[in-house]
């Protein structure tokens, strides 16, 4: 298991990263905290301090995401689709500084055995909120510089990891909203033979519309999370 001690290399660099990447890199650095989620921290600091990697690499589609699928026996968000991370370890530093970035690498590694020394991370977004699990959440974007081979490391974590053409997630056939049980409805994808949503939805959702890859798709198409009973 790797140490956020031995992740040493933890700065922001813009530097290199592939065009198509560009429209990516002026959202993060124009969008509001309110654009992304209704949900934010508590003002009063509650909260348990976690990290995601939304990480981008290039496969023979073009342009993708990498995901995993949490193993069904977990106590939080068992069985979603969703990005590498977790909370934030005493050793990974500061929430407010470099803890975020260190602890997204840290967990990517932990989950689906990517080796941090080939992502370049250039930027973080505003962080948010998961009241179900009250975690906040700092989500940190990286470029899959030198891609490694990635798969599940820890059963009792991972059922699955996989990566996402952006192609696909952009395709109006792909696209649907979820409709809870308590009547909220938010944004989904229906790829790779899995029902993102939540969360990690949400963030691809806004991530696409403010880079302007959003296609018109019908948000009148509805999928029940008991899709698969």
């Amino acid at each position: 298991m790797t140490r956020a001690s031995d992740i040493r290399d933890v700065t922001l660099s813009k530097e290199g990263l592939p065009d198509w990447l560009d429209p990516v890199v002026r959202a993060v650095e124009t969008v509001e905290p309110l654009q992304l989620s209704r949900f934010l921290p508590p003002r009063d600091g509650t909260g348990r301090q976690s990290a995601v990697l939304i990480l981008f690499g290039e496969g023979a589609r073009g342009p993708e995401l990498l995901l995993m699928e949490r193993a069904s026996s977990l106590r939080s968000h068992a069985g979603q689709p969703s990005f590498p991370g977790g909370a934030l370890d005493p050793e990974d530093g500061d929430p407010e500084g470099d803890g975020p970035l260190r602890a997204a690498l840290r967990e990517a590694e932990e989950e689906t055995g990517l080796d941090p020394s080939g992502v370049q991370l250039f930027g973080v977004l505003p962080k948010l909120y998961i009241p179900v699990s009250r975690f906040v959440v700092t989500p940190v974007l990286g470029w899959w510089r030198e891609p490694t081979p990635v798969g599940v490391v820890d059963p009792n974590e991972t059922a699955r990891v996989f990566t996402v053409p952006v192609a696909d997630l952009t395709d109006p056939a792909h696209r649907a909203t979820t409709v809870h049980p308590s009547g909220h409805r938010g944004p989904a994808f229906l790829v790779e033979s899995a029902l993102v949503w939540g969360f990690t939805a949400g963030l691809i959702d806004r991530l696409l519309h403010y880079a302007g890859w959003e296609r018109p798709w019908d948000r009148d198409k509805q999928v029940p999370l008991d899709w698969r009973s």
